[in-house]
């Protein structure tokens, strides 16, 4: 991991891990001297005023940060809130959803508007390219699908302005990393919107908004929460659009548990070790698998012959657990017959958590601009928590058992 500037203030980012989010009149009593180490949970649906007077200047202000009512938060989330906010240099504030995808549906609701243009990177995570197809469709907002790789954008001005550029790097799955700073550079002088979906690296690994990004999306059901026990999203930004994008969440009642942010918020003071962990098992998991009989090619953003490997050396500090294996040959049934018989992989949607997982997954069916095309079936890995030499016995055993259908 490189070594980060961190926070305004000098702070390294592992120490605003721990320490970003507990305001002392959060995890403090009035009045009354020390506090709490974590802010606790706090429920409401209603806040009660001590008279009309009361109720009326309340209604009447900001209110950011301040008890209004249940639907605008509690402490519990505000102090998840401001430490994501913190992990972002420069940004001006973030609010949490329910769901990964809830969050980056409100982020391209709070920037487009109808008979807009949308520029949506073609590696894309399915269910954003669904929102696409379905939602800004019907609302009379164009999506153009771009090559992650050789992006030529000003080719996309011929037909008139572009609102927004959607970015996810690496893609989720077939990891190719885009040349983040040319794009958002392109996307100021043209007066471009840029979005992107900074999940697989966090913002420990890459804070987007100190690379020119607008607006930064994460799906905490990931490595922020980290326990595959709850579902959240975050959506932050700089001063020119959080405003919108509260509004926006507003607008539409999005909100989050207090248990859930108080997992979530317990989940992100461990991100630094969990990830040093997802980082190394995942890439003692790529070499070995480079070097196996059966398999073609290993797409892992820290390895050499990754799409855009070189733009992931010189932008992100760090690796994590995610990437996929191309098998050398084979069918549905060989690849199946990989993954059914693996002991310590669980096969299910997701990533994340302290779990490794392995998933068939099918890229040709998600491209529209770019043509996938690979040796054999392809299988993407999430490298857990567990031991390194455990998980390569178990790939070992299932590359055999593969080797021996195709």
């Amino acid at each position: 991991m490189k070594d980060e500037a961190g926070g305004k203030d000098g702070r390294k980012p592992l120490t605003q891990l721990v320490q970003a989010g507990r305001k002392p009149e959060w995890t403090g009593m009035p009045g009354q001297p020390g506090g709490i180490v974590s802010p606790p949970v706090w429920r409401a649906s209603t806040i009660l005023y001590d008279d009309v007077a009361h109720l009326r200047r309340a209604a009447a202000s900001s209110t950011h940060e301040r008890l209004f009512y249940g639907r605008k938060g509690t402490p519990t989330a505000w102090s998840l809130a401001d430490a994501l906010t913190e992990m972002e240099p420069g940004a001006e504030g973030t609010m949490l959803f329910p769901s990964g995808v809830a969050a980056i549906a409100c982020a391209l609701m709070a920037v487009l508007k109808p008979g807009d243009r949308l520029l949506m990177v073609d590696s894309v995570y399915d269910p954003t390219r669904g929102f696409c197809t379905q939602m800004l469709k019907s609302f009379g907002i164009e999506t153009i699908y771009y090559d992650p790789m050789a992006p030529d954008l000003d080719a996309y001005l011929a037909d008139g302005p572009i609102r927004a550029i959607f970015l996810e790097s690496p893609g989720s799955l077939t990891f190719e990393v885009q040349d983040i700073p040319a794009i958002t550079a392109w996307a100021r002088a043209h007066g471009v919107v840029t979005l992107m979906d900074n999940t697989w690296a966090t913002p420990l690994y890459f804070p987007a908004i100190t690379k020119g990004v607008d607006i930064a999306i994460l799906a905490c059901t990931k490595y922020i929460v980290g326990h595959s026990d709850v579902m959240m999203g975050s959506v932050t930004a700089t001063g020119a659009w959080f405003g919108k994008v509260r509004q926006t969440a507003y607008a539409f009642g999005q909100m989050v548990s207090p248990d859930d942010a108080w997992l979530a918020a317990r989940g992100l003071r461990t991100l630094g070790v969990r990830l040093a962990q997802h980082r190394d098992g995942a890439l003692a998991v790529a070499q070995w698998l480079k070097t196996q009989p059966g398999v073609a090619r290993v797409l892992h953003p820290a390895l050499p012959d990754c799409p855009g490997h070189d733009h992931w050396a010189r932008d992100f500090s760090g690796s994590t657990g995610l990437f996929t294996f191309i098998l050398d040959g084979g069918d549905e049934a060989a690849r199946a017959a990989l993954i059914d018989g693996l002991a310590h992989f669980g096969i299910g949607y997701s990533w994340g958590g302290f779990e490794s997982l392995a998933l068939p997954v099918d890229p040709a069916r998600y491209r529209s601009a770019t043509r996938w095309q690979a040796a054999g079936p392809a299988v993407r890995l999430h490298i857990g928590l567990e031991d390194p030499a455990d998980l390569i016995a178990d790939l070992d055993a299932g590359l055999a058992r593969f080797r021996a259908a195709s």
